[in-house]
């Protein structure tokens, strides 16, 4: 069948790749992963404001390239995504160092140098736009030249952006020199927690001069963290293992302020709850439960590491961006055993406190003054009656203040907020079905009240039980018919 040879329009083409979605922090994580991947002991970030006229460059002293590598690094798709990387490769589609340094800016200029041979390339938009043809430059021109860094190093590489139309500006206005600043500051932030495993093992990355200091968002060397049983799930995929790392951070009273605060993260402690996904130990994803769990405040302690290599882009659908992921299902139905095992102790933990990871369990447990139960519509909180201190109050009381005492406890756990539910309001002449724990629970509060305002009138018993905590459940006509069946038990056995 005959084929025609179509060339995409370059214009266009370069306008759309500046659009894939990268913000200024994930556009520069992309560029020093090339850094990485030439294997750079040390990079260097400058964000030059330049009066308004700013520019960014990222050095390294990784291998550098040599005439072909350069050329192939600045082709547009330089990679098949297909084909097997080599191990702890991070750049999949070869799109990254282009598309993330053009949703800066629309100039990028690389000069490499090794076995003491330099090389150099130019991107200008502004001229692909102009010719609309891939033309790439094979100078950098003199005036970027004299803003750039000199390699000193055996070998290494340096990335210059300028033209920084995108990066410069807010709207439709130049930002200002606070404003740069404070954007080069969430990215110092940012590096610092998506290189943490990186930076903490064996290279060396500095923004302006300042070397930037691993963020753990695990807080695995905290004496009160509590590291769950590692996992090993086999991805059917790609026939590799997935390694999975639960860790409980401490409760906040364990905190001091200054831990807590850094503990909490560039988006505070309930948005960093969840999974964190990395890639040859590189965060790619982080701060949700992949759709499987919703966030709650409880959760908030638990956060779960995946470690995939990168023989698993594919299958868990790794964007260009390295921002998103999509995990297979039937990963996902094992991860969604494992987040239920970390919601749950995190739940205990941030609740009752039940922090520390040495000693007896069963007896952190039994001196909880509390204690959760799940039940079908959700969860419950009770008091904790095996308590060492309540027991001992239960076996000195008289029968009678011992029954008193058992129904001030239920009413305190009725009355609690985090067993106050609100529900729908059932129409008030339905009897509405009850179970008998509940309609025994009703009878007990009558009985009570009788007591207590002395009257047997029952009109006000009800007005009273339906006022108590979460008794509001019930409907008027449920809490009468309940009653009045009672009374004709009793009136039967008469």
């Amino acid at each position: 069948m005959k084929t025609i040879l179509t060339q995409p329009s370059a214009g266009p083409v370069i306008n759309a790749l500046r659009a894939l979605g990268y913000n200024a922090r994930t556009a520069i994580a992309d560029i020093v992963d090339n850094s990485i991947d030439a294997q750079a002991s040390n990079i260097e970030l400058t964000f030059n404001y330049n009066s308004g006229q700013g520019y960014i460059e990222v050095k390294d002293n990784g291998c550098g390239m040599d005439v072909n590598q350069i050329q192939v690094a600045m082709s547009i798709g330089s990679k098949d995504p297909r084909k097997e990387r080599k191990i702890q490769e991070l750049g999949r589609f070869g799109m990254g160092l282009k598309t993330a340094s053009f949703s800066l800016g629309k100039r990028l200029s690389v000069i490499s140098k090794q076995n003491n041979n330099f090389v150099e390339r130019c991107w200008d938009l502004d001229h692909v736009s102009e010719m609309n043809q891939w033309e790439l430059f094979t100078k950098i021109p003199n005036d970027v030249k004299t803003k750039m860094s000199s390699i000193d190093n055996e070998s290494g590489t340096i990335i210059f952006i300028d033209k920084l139309d995108r990066f410069m500006r807010s709207g439709r206005n130049p930002i200002l020199a606070e404003s740069f600043n404070k954007k080069v500051d969430g990215i110092d932030k940012h590096l610092s927690f998506v290189f943490h495993d990186i930076i903490s093992s064996h290279t060396k990355l500095s923004l302006n001069g300042n070397e930037l200091l691993a963020w753990d968002p695990f807080l695995s060397s905290h004496a009160y963290t509590n590291p769950l049983r590692p996992r090993k799930l086999r991805d059917k995929d790609t026939d590799s293992l997935i390694k999975v790392s639960t860790y409980i951070l401490p409760h906040a009273s364990y905190l001091n302020q200054r831990e807590y605060k850094t503990a909490g993260g560039i988006k505070g402690w309930n948005d960093h709850q969840g999974f964190y996904i990395y890639r040859e130990n590189r965060l790619l994803h982080f701060g949700n439960w992949l759709d499987l769990f919703p966030k709650d405040q409880a959760s908030q302690l638990a956060r779960v590491r995946i470690d995939i290599s990168n023989k698993s882009d594919e299958a868990w659908q790794v964007d260009i961006k390295k921002s998103t992921v999509n995990p297979p299902d039937n990963i996902k139905n094992q991860l969604r055993i494992i987040a239920k095992e970390a919601r749950e102790i995190s739940k205990q933990v941030f609740y009752f406190r039940t922090q520390s990871n040495t000693g007896d369990s069963n007896i952190r447990s039994n001196v909880n003054t509390w204690q959760q139960e799940t039940l079908d519509n959700g969860t419950s909180f009770k008091l904790n009656r095996s308590h060492p201190l309540l027991q001992k109050l239960m076996k000195n009381i008289s029968d009678d203040n011992l029954k008193d005492l058992k129904m001030f406890l239920k009413l305190i756990e009725l009355g609690s907020p985090a067993n106050i539910i609100i529900v729908p309001k059932v129409e008030e002449e339905l009897i509405q079905p009850i179970s008998d724990s509940d309609k025994e629970l009703v009878l007990q509060l009558c009985d009570m009240y009788k007591q207590l305002v002395k009257s047997n009138n029952a009109d006000e018993l009800i007005n009273i039980i339906l006022m108590t905590p979460s008794m509001e459940r019930f409907n008027r006509s449920t809490v009468s018919h309940i009653i009045e069946e009672r009374l004709d038990e009793r009136s039967t056995e008469e």
